[in-house]
């Protein structure tokens, strides 16, 4: 009978075990791609990668800033450079964890320039700050909630307009957010450009997307590995997308010409091939 007794409880509390298990694996959240970058900006090796950027100002700007309503109540800023005819076409451009500096607004006019007829809308995530030191970089990354970008982002679609045909590209922190920007733009995304960033690792997210990606990443990178960028490939293979990943033998950031291991002829090759990209799928 003790036996009986004693099995009968090691099988009550077994099933509890199991069932406290199945509740933690179904109700606990995954951490977002987004939260998993700002997680990064803690490590002194990542925060190593980013040299302070040299005092840098913008002259004959050719765009203005502009404002429009968030979902959330607020207001949202963004640098604009409109085409020079109607059109409907838009480039998200995301700043990098520094914030929407002049050099971002210069890459935005340069992106304007060259890619023709296409409204260019880089947008301040940051709400107006802007880093000019890796521990002022820390903090405004750590301190972007998840709510707020997309409602910027959000916005930002809204002050585009429902028939827009919106592409997206960003570096660093930006690129994560740039992933994120086409999975909100939904049905009116047509390109994804995202540098170095903390790709979407939910495979029903990424069914979702309504677009093209074209990841480029660094094999020397020791944050946005390698190892994560396969992992990449393969859930977008799994959610039945289109992903092209050119792989750069360069450091992470090394498309940022205040970054010590900037590489220029890489740096070249990578924005002929974003500025193709883009024109393909603005077409």
């Amino acid at each position: 009978m003790k036996k009986t007794i004693m099995l009968l409880v090691l099988c009550l509390l077994t099933w509890q075990w199991a069932n406290a298990q199945a509740t933690m694996a179904c109700c606990t959240k995954p951490t977002e791609a987004t939260a998993q970058f700002a997680m990064l900006a803690s490590d002194a090796a990542f925060r190593g990668k980013h040299d302070n950027p040299l005092p840098f100002k913008l002259q004959n700007m050719t765009g203005k800033k502009v404002t429009f309503k968030t979902p959330d109540g607020k207001t949202g800023m963004a640098y604009e450079i409109k085409a020079a005819r109607q059109t409907d076409n838009y480039l998200f451009v995301i700043h990098e964890w520094w914030g929407l500096n002049d050099y971002i607004k210069q890459e935005a006019e340069r992106l304007g320039k060259d890619l023709g007829n296409v409204n260019i809308l880089a947008l301040d995530l940051y709400d107006g700050k802007i880093a000019t030191t890796s521990q002022e970089a820390q903090k405004y990354v750590q301190t972007v909630t998840t709510e707020r970008a997309q409602n910027i982002i959000k916005g930002a679609i809204a002050y585009a307009g429902k028939d827009a045909d919106i592409a997206t590209i960003g570096w660093c922190f930006g690129g994560s957010w740039a992933l994120q920007a086409g999975l909100l733009a939904g049905d009116n995304a047509e390109a994804v450009v995202m540098y170095y960033g903390m790709p979407e690792d939910d495979v029903e997210r990424l069914k979702k997307l309504d677009a093209p990606v074209l990841g480029i990443f660094a094999s020397q990178d020791t944050h946005i590995t390698p190892k994560i960028v396969q992992q990449f490939e393969q859930n977008m293979k799994k959610a039945g997308k289109n992903l092209t990943v050119k792989m750069y033998d360069a450091d992470h950031a090394f498309a940022n010409p205040s970054n010590p291991k900037h590489n220029k002829a890489f740096t070249a090759e990578a924005y002929k091939l974003s500025v193709d990209f883009l024109k393909k799928h603005f077409d």
